[in-house]
């Protein structure tokens, strides 16, 4: 056990220091044994506080610190390689955290605080004298991307990253590259130039010479770790009489699937599936792009007075879906424009519960469509869509007047949301990556990890994720881009030894482990008959050490034996 330990109190400015006599707490703790010096300033993180431990560990020679401050999860890191700096082993400096769980907690009893602080900051003194001096893993590193998605987000992904001087393959299920913009008869705020942006977008990612691009292909499979994975894919050209079958290194994984419409069949109260005039904004898309005349589907008339129902099935948990596609509300405004360009004599009618329109210049064209195209809001939920002689009657309610409407329209077109790509779930459990209960792949943090899952190595962009808009999935997809980057500026990897380990003396290779940890960490070898751990892929979640029947498994730096002396110290 090491024996030069060195306490250091954080004021936290009055965070700390209103609720707990951090004076007196340092003054105690000089007193417990290990201990060798022990101090308080009023910022710890701050260039100064690190600056007096790494005075503190030379002029004492600690071999041991531990900071009383704020939750590890703030700072630990910082001071880590405070440590390192000063030439201490960092995995034998700790956090104690007496702000989140004492002084926060504890606001209006400075005596019960201080107490407790006490406990806390001995408890990981007691862990830090039993610490190893333990050394980063060192991992190696693949420096090729695999983005999967052929869409704006993926094909920005692979610009950005291709751009920087590393090979990217893009995956693309569709037999052409552009995914959902493709199909767009222009885009809100700019109706002509997103279809420029996107023929030069498509046409840079086929040309540049890091980029290999795979039409008609899936992956399949997907195996290793973060710099290291495996990945399995088949691919279907149009040449080729089945599907062949190959795999790739590579670092890291970009998922950009983008977004599947909802099926209007499954809102018939709208008449989506039974009325041929009733069509989805995506369908009226396809119409706008055509350009010259718009003709409905039932018999090929110029309709002369067009219905949009927004949030059909959107923020409806019963029928449809609860949330909010954030870009319907655009959407529609654009396409009232288009309608009214391409039938100058024609009107559009806008059911809608709410406008949502949060973006630069998006509130001024809801009001372009109303006041310059003549777009008729009308604030509430259609109740009923039926055929009528020929005519589709629309029935309705204006809650602002609070009157009932009753529209004879010539075509509908239902706002219907954005919902996950087909496959996504099965995509998911290829790649370890969880889903939220609306089928959208869970980032890692909402706000703090917005572009990296729960495994490492693989990244989210665009609508994969949830439904935004195009200026959103293309920042999102520059942000997963970024952090492949950040991952391939070094030749190798290296990451935390704080990892299950095994006594091999103990193992009786029943492979308990190996069934039950969750991140595939664990095996048994083919020649010693014992458990290994794959440190790349160890979480330290600590599974395996409460299924092993010998107790043959531990994590390093959490052994039991130094669990039970931190808790000797406050029991």
């Amino acid at each position: 056990m090491g024996g030069r330990i060195g306490v250091f109190v954080c004021h936290c400015g009055h965070n700390i220091a209103s609720s707990v006599d951090v004076v007196a707490l340092g003054e105690s703790l000089r007193q417990h044994p290990g201990v060798a010096f022990a101090a308080d300033y009023k910022y710890m993180c701050s260039d100064p506080g690190q600056q007096m431990i790494r005075q503190a560990i030379a002029d004492h020679q600690l071999d041991g610190i531990v900071v009383a401050a704020c939750s590890p999860a703030m700072h630990e890191t910082t001071f880590r390689r405070t440590a390192l700096s000063a030439g201490m082993n960092p995995f034998r400096c700790e956090s104690a955290n007496i702000r989140e769980q004492v002084s926060w907690v504890h606001q209006h009893d400075l005596p019960a605080a201080t107490a407790k602080a006490s406990d806390v900051v001995r408890s990981i003194v007691e862990k830090v004298r039993r610490d190893e001096a333990l050394e980063p893993l060192i991992l190696p590193l693949t420096r090729r991307c695999v983005v999967i998605g052929g869409g704006i987000a993926g094909m920005q992904v692979a610009l950005d990253v291709a751009g920087a001087g590393y090979p990217v393959v893009l995956v693309e299920r569709q037999a052409t590259l552009g995914g959902r913009m493709a199909q767009l008869s222009g885009t809100f705020l700019n109706l002509t130039g997103a279809s420029e942006r996107l023929q030069e977008m498509t046409s840079a990612v086929a040309h540049h010479p890091k980029i290999q691009v795979l039409t008609s292909s899936e992956v399949t499979g997907c195996s290793g770790y973060v710099g290291n994975f495996q990945v399995n894919i088949r691919t279907a050209p149009p040449e080729a009489e089945e599907p062949t079958p190959f795999s790739l290194d590579a670092g890291a994984i970009v998922v950009a699937t983008g977004w599947d419409a909802y099926d209007p069949m499954r809102l018939p109260e709208y008449g989506g599936g039974l009325l041929a005039d009733v069509i989805s904004t995506l369908d009226f898309e396809r119409m706008l792009a055509r350009g010259g005349e718009v003709r409905r589907p039932s018999d090929g008339v110029v309709p002369r007075q067009v219905v949009f129902v927004q949030c059909a099935g959107s923020r409806d948990p019963e029928h449809g879906v609860p949330y909010c596609s954030k870009v319907c509300c655009m959407v529609v405004a654009k396409q009232a424009i288009q309608y009214r360009q391409l039938v100058p004599e024609g009107q559009a009618y806008v059911f809608y519960i709410d406008i949502r329109s949060a973006g630069k210049g998006y509130e001024e064209y809801v009001q372009r469509a109303m006041e310059d195209f003549g777009a008729l809001y009308l604030r509430g939920k259609v109740s009923e869509v039926s055929q009528d002689k020929g005519k589709i009657r629309v029935s309705g309610s204006d809650t602002l007047s609070g009157l009932a409407v009753d529209i004879v329209a010539d075509l509908v077109v239902l706002a219907t949301p954005m919902v996950p790509a087909k496959g996504a779930t099965t995509l998911g459990q290829t790649l370890h990556i969880s889903t939220d209960a609306n089928g959208f792949f869970n980032e890692a943090h909402p706000k703090l990890r917005p572009v990296e899952t729960l495994t490492a190595g693989v990244f989210l962009a665009g609508t994969c994720q949830g439904p935004r808009d195009i200026p959103e999935t293309l920042a999102q997809a520059s942000g997963a881009a970024a952090k492949v980057l950040q991952l391939f500026s070094r030749s190798e990897m290296t990451q935390s030894p704080t990892v299950a380990a095994v006594i091999e003396d103990l193992c009786a290779a029943c492979a308990t482990c190996v069934g039950i940890c969750p991140y595939g960490a664990r095996a048994i070898h083919p020649v010693r008959h014992v458990a290994t751990v794959n440190g790349a892929l160890c979480q330290s979640c600590g599974a395996c050490v409460v299924a092993c029947p010998n107790k043959a498994c531990y994590v390093r730096n959490w052994q039991p034996s130094m669990v039970l002396a931190m808790l000797n110290e406050v029991v």
